[in-house]
């Protein structure tokens, strides 16, 4: 069984975008997108720099758009299964058929510009441990105030805070943990900090009409599949000010008999996470339009059996 999931935020580098753009329609479908949320995405994809698609208003609807146009381009499949972690569920609300692409385009958009206002508020941010124990370092990040915001299994957790609260992490980390990293986001996600995007979102959510799920859909929130769209869109506007377990995640993949994982572009952190997690399953990331030939062929096994 194959699985389909979409990365989230801070995976995105200057740049990646532009070898997408050279596939036969690519160029056209991003203009369309760019024109119907009012972002070029083009430009951000290619020319514009590591600060630049940083701005979560902008990052989070570049990476959806990176994730579909991969996804398009590895031809007419059904996967076994699809997810994403944190802004890539709403990737993977289109893979299953609840938004079509303009709809999760129109709707990341809208969460972006939420989270971006919602993070001006107080500087925030995120870091991730390198090491140590999930049963030793959340009792310790929890009682600097920090929130483990993602969860994501072979042993790694992202920690969200205030930057004095991250600062405090730097000086204090839990015992076991070899280093901490700041990531390339511009807020405290899937915490209290994001509370006040989640009234945008839901706002935003009233205007669309979700359909039934064509294939399963593996929840960030907890790991559990979800059966209706209209439960699908309601986890989407919540998980914005909720922790993303992807750690359940892998767990159900398991339980479904996964035997390989594609991560749509801009891929890498997930297979990562998926190698140390499920080594039993085949990964591939779409990172370039070369990597193509060889998930079709992942695909095509899979089919046929």
């Amino acid at each position: 069984m194959l699985v389909l999931v979409a990365p989230g935020q801070g995976a995105q580098t200057p740049g990646f975008l532009t070898p997408w753009l050279d596939l036969p329609g690519a160029a056209d479908r991003v203009a369309a997108w760019s024109e119907a949320i009012g972002l070029d995405l083009a430009h951000y994809g290619t020319q514009a720099d590591a600060d630049a698609i940083r701005d979560t208003a902008v990052a989070q609807p570049l990476l959806v758009a990176a994730g579909l146009l991969s996804a398009t381009a590895l031809g007419d499949f059904v996967p076994g299964a699809v997810a994403g972690h944190s802004v890539g569920e709403i990737t993977a609300a289109a893979f299953a058929g609840v938004l079509d692409d303009t709809a999760a385009l129109r709707l990341v958009r809208r969460r972006g510009l939420a989270m971006a206002e919602a993070a001006a508020l107080t500087p925030t941010g995120m870091s991730a441990l390198l090491g140590g124990d999930p049963t030793t370092s959340v009792p310790h990040l929890e009682k600097l105030g920090l929130t483990p915001a993602n969860v994501n299994g072979a042993g790694q957790i992202v920690a969200a805070g205030t930057l004095e609260q991250l600062a405090a992490l730097e000086a204090d980390k839990p015992e076991g943990v070899r280093r901490v990293v700041a990531l390339k986001v511009a807020g405290a996600f899937h915490t209290h900090h994001m509370a006040p995007a989640v009234d945008a979102l839901a706002e935003a959510a009233e205007a669309l009409t979700p359909a039934q799920p064509r294939v399963t859909y593996v929840s960030n929130r907890d790991g559990q599949t979800v059966e209706t769209g209209g439960e699908v869109l309601q986890r989407l506007v919540g998980q914005v000010a909720n922790p993303v377990r992807w750690d359940l995640c892998m767990e159900t993949f398991e339980k479904l008999g996964a035997t390989a994982l594609i991560e749509v572009c801009p891929g890498g952190t997930l297979t990562g996470l998926a190698k140390r997690a499920l080594p039993g399953v085949t990964t591939l990331a779409l990172k370039t339009p070369d990597d193509l030939d060889a998930a079709r062929a992942l695909i095509a096994e899979h089919s046929a059996r």
